[in-house]
């Protein structure tokens, strides 16, 4: 009998307050997939041209390419939102960079704190005192999203929740994120915890910049303790879209549902964020339509300097009067796929110069234009040397001459 009380009493708490779909992935072994979990994405292909505008139904949505940092598609991409579980993107950040100094490794132990063991939403259920390794925290944290892991993993860095906020914020402003500001380190709700879909690529940017978060946000499914604890993905991209990355789902009754997915396709990697969507399938179609557009118009492209063949340059009292030249290998740049047969290359190179030349020395530059944009320039070198005319040799010149008659 208190069996069924209990369920029903939770069976009525649910009912009133929603457990949202962050929240219902908690990671026990009770966990069940749900339906919406397993439908696969929209299939519709995204065949939209530059310029033209996606249905993406969020308050707010931008697409970055992250080496760049160049923005290729953004709506409302400044507006200051609550960001609920993505905020756990500066965390890692902030955890990556710790393990790169060697502060912490893979292998550190962490003891829970009840501080950390009193966080709500999406959890492990960590007891006051239980102990795991960074890398099974780091695995509950990017793969279900558990604040309680996210927390004590924030304190081992910085001693305390309060202090690894302020690393947060610090490193926020660091990047450029002027319209965040963090109130905590997991994303629940709380007054004045704020950021920008431009601010999140800007981060997750970032992050992925550190290849080992990948080992943990492209797995679907994992365990812990000893497979007691079941943990499922809460970014179903990683499940049902060719080259996803990760990187982190959101969600909570003021956010709504957010999510910053990651992909990469021939050398292209992008970075798609959704927030405040409507429903949770409405984020991750929302980021496939963001990635699709990405993946159909731009690409990386290597671009030829295009010397002509007999390019030369005049050498001032130089033993060699005329040399070669040679461009510094070639200029990769993202480009829309319709403009990479439209670059105009603009020679800028000295008529002459003053010995000694030394193979590689820089003579000039190619500068490559898409249309009034600079792309970039590469260097136009030296390919062979020319030492300084001395009258010893301005002396061995004339006697060989002599000599030739």
């Amino acid at each position: 009998m208190k069996k069924f009380l209990s369920f029903l009493l939770v069976w009525c708490l649910l009912s009133v307050f929603p457990v949202t779909a962050e929240t219902a992935v908690t990671v026990s072994s009770e966990y069940k997939i749900t339906a919406e979990d397993e439908a696969p994405l929209d299939t519709a292909a995204t065949n939209a041209a530059i310029g033209q505008t996606l249905d993406i139904k969020a308050k707010s949505a931008v697409l970055m390419e992250p080496v760049t940092g160049k923005v290729l598609y953004e709506a409302n991409a400044d507006q200051p939102l609550p960001p609920a579980s993505i905020t756990k993107v500066m965390s890692l950040l902030l955890i990556m960079e710790a393990i790169d100094r060697g502060d912490i490794d893979l292998e550190t132990v962490v003891t829970a704190s009840e501080h950390a063991c009193s966080m709500g939403g999406s959890q492990i259920w960590l007891e006051p005192g239980e102990t795991m390794t960074v890398d099974e925290l780091l695995k509950a944290t990017v793969i279900a999203s558990a604040n309680d892991a996210c927390v004590a993993l924030g304190e081992l860095i910085a001693g305390s929740e309060e202090g690894f906020v302020a690393q947060m914020n610090a490193r926020a402003q660091e990047l450029g994120m002027t319209n965040t500001h963090f109130e905590n380190c997991t994303g629940l709700d709380a007054d004045g915890h704020v950021t920008t879909a431009y601010d999140v690529a800007v981060m997750s940017s970032a992050l992925i910049q550190h290849d080992l978060i990948k080992n943990y946000s492209t797995v679907w499914m994992d365990t812990l303790r000893d497979g007691k604890s079941e943990l499922v993905n809460t970014n179903k991209l990683v499940r049902f879209y060719e080259g996803a990355t990760g990187l982190k789902t959101g969600t909570t009754s003021v956010a709504k549902y957010c999510l910053s997915a990651t992909a990469e396709r021939n050398g292209l990697q992008l970075v798609a964020v959704i927030l405040a969507g409507d429903t949770s399938n409405d984020r991750f179609n929302g980021a496939k339509k963001l990635l699709d557009y990405g993946f159909a118009n731009y690409s990386f492209s290597a671009i030829e300097a295009e010397l002509p063949e007999d390019l030369t340059v005049t050498v001032e009292k130089g033993v060699n009067k005329n040399i070669s030249v040679q461009a510094e290998g070639t200029l990769e740049v993202l480009l829309p796929k319709s403009d990479a047969n439209n670059i105009v290359r603009t020679v800028k190179m000295d008529e002459t110069v003053a010995a000694p030349v030394s193979r590689g020395d820089r003579v000039g530059e190619v500068a490559l234009y898409n249309g009034d944009e600079l792309l970039g320039v590469i260097p136009i070198v030296s390919a062979e040397d020319s030492e300084r005319l001395s009258l010893g040799y301005t002396i061995c010149r004339i006697l060989k001459g002599f000599l030739q008659l």
